[in-house]
């Protein structure tokens, strides 16, 4: 009798554990996998999950409302705050309330102590798709660059000759990379039905060069040659053994 009450009470807590699983499965392969945005000042994401304790004191901070703690169903680690540029974009607050309510450095404070630090914020970057654009069909179109904060800056109009009709021209928006905060507002202000500028995160789109090149015109990055030594060195006596040893043959 008591084997097969406790052979019910393991089967009952087998089936506990085996739908539990099942359920968090299914939150999982359900959850939303497109990209997020964290809030200005993570810009390290490693970094920023190792410090970020997940309070929302950010999410309460922002005075637009625009941040969410991730759910299961949510992309981002449960918990940790982000945001969706097409749903409610970052509206860049001078005085950054969620990095200056975060309690553990997560939202890098130097931001604060900078002036005009927000603009210096990387949260994402502005991808433009030309084949959805319309301005690059040819149909007047500045939206984007109107709702940019930093309008000539980040976000610029390229005026190109119209080669299909030869009377009109292109207005074409052109994102600078190096300036583009990424706060999305351009791609809530898209006109098209899925947004043709998007607002990603900078891992997801930025490549890198390495150092082994130079720009020639940058003074700042120029400098980095004074310290490596250019000086060819040969080995003399490699190359003598080299034909000794009848290689060339």
């Amino acid at each position: 009798m008591n084997n097969r009450r406790e052979f019910l009470a393991f089967a009952f807590k087998l089936l506990c554990i085996s739908s539990g699983s099942a359920f968090l499965a299914n939150l999982a392969f359900s959850s939303n996998q497109e990209y997020f945005l964290r809030p200005p000042g993570a810009d390290n994401e490693r970094e920023f999950l190792s410090k970020c304790i997940r309070c929302g004191l950010c999410v309460k901070a922002c005075p637009y409302d625009i941040l969410d703690l991730a759910t299961l169903q949510d992309s981002p680690q449960n918990g940790t705050p982000f945001f969706v540029a097409r749903k409610d974009p970052c509206r860049l607050c001078e005085d950054i309330p969620c990095i200056r309510d975060c309690p553990t450095d997560a939202l890098d404070h130097k931001y604060l102590e900078q002036k005009d630090g927000i603009y210096k914020t990387k949260m994402g970057i502005a991808i433009i798709d030309s084949a959805s654009c319309v301005a690059y069909w040819g149909i007047q179109c500045d939206a984007c660059y109107r709702a940019c904060p930093l309008i000539d800056k980040a976000l610029k109009l390229e005026l190109k000759r119209n080669e299909r009709t030869a009377k009109h021209a292109f207005l074409l928006p052109v994102v600078d990379h190096e300036v583009c905060v990424g706060c999305g507002l351009c791609e809530k202000a898209c006109i098209t039905q899925e947004a043709a500028i998007k607002v990603l995160p900078r891992n997801f789109v930025l490549g890198k060069a390495g150092d082994n090149y130079i720009k020639g015109w940058d003074e700042k990055d120029e400098k980095r040659l004074q310290d490596v030594d250019t000086k060819k060195k040969f080995n003399n006596n490699k190359a003598k053994n080299y034909l000794n040893d009848g290689e060339l043959l």
